[in-house]
């Protein structure tokens, strides 16, 4: 039977690879690799996962380099028969390929990204018309499920601690564009702060790694596009 060489990263910031060979299957993710070889070689081996199936993004990994989720690489994607598995980039790592994702959702506070809304719960639904410019917008951004993936593909939070990233302003410019929120003013003033829009240099590497196909990429640039015009109107006034 055809095997694969697996490497994979061992300890926290300082530590080394260990090499594994596992048998090579049909339709085999990079998940499935981690679990064999956490099961049936190397039980302290250290890794987070929980749906399997593409839905929670707890898998993510970086796999020959790219930030990427293990459940839905499959390892005939890769055109390797050698696999390179390490944490996702830019967090701290804690053991093997566990992260801590703490400050990944501090600074996703930080951009304002708590929902708010001024009715309760015995008020009537919202009326939002699907087909408004806004809401399509919203619907653009909305499906994010904080895995991190475009996080650990940023080349600006790779050098700059300040910086919000891809997620946190995606998820602004989700909440700007509801017309539901009443916070709309006070998350676009945390959008354009100190780490905020600005920082973004448009190299696109989020949209491109990605799992779920969105654009936190045209989301910032619609956020640097009305912290442009929200200037100008107090420039004018």
């Amino acid at each position: 039977m055809e095997t694969l060489t697996v490497q994979i990263w061992r300890g926290a910031e300082t530590g080394s690879f260990a090499s594994f060979s596992v048998p090579k299957r049909d339709n085999q993710t990079v998940l499935d690799v981690v679990t064999e070889i956490q099961q049936r070689q190397d039980q302290s081996i250290s890794y987070r996962f929980a749906c399997r199936v593409g839905v929670c993004g707890s898998c993510a990994m970086t796999v020959n380099g790219k930030p990427r989720w293990s459940c839905r690489t499959h390892i005939s994607s890769l055109k390797s028969s050698v696999i390179t598995i390490e944490p996702l980039k830019n967090m701290p790592r804690i053991k093997d390929l566990v992260t801590d994702m703490t400050g990944f959702f501090d600074k996703w506070g930080q951009a304002g990204n708590v929902f708010e809304s001024d009715k309760t719960r015995q008020d009537a639904p919202a009326k939002v018309d699907p087909s408004s410019q806004q809401r399509k917008a919203a619907n653009a951004a909305i499906e994010c499920i904080n895995c991190g993936v475009c996080y650990a593909a940023c080349d600006v939070v790779s050098w700059n601690d300040e910086y919000l990233g891809p997620a946190a302003l995606n998820r602004a410019w989700s909440l700007v564009n509801d017309e539901r929120h009443t916070g709309k003013q006070d998350t676009l003033v945390a959008a354009m702060g100190a780490g905020g829009c600005s920082n973004c240099h448009s190299q696109g590497n989020c949209m491109t790694a990605c799992p779920i196909g969105l654009s936190p990429t045209r989301s910032i640039a619609g956020l640097k596009k009305m912290s442009l015009f929200s200037l100008m109107g107090k420039q004018d006034g």
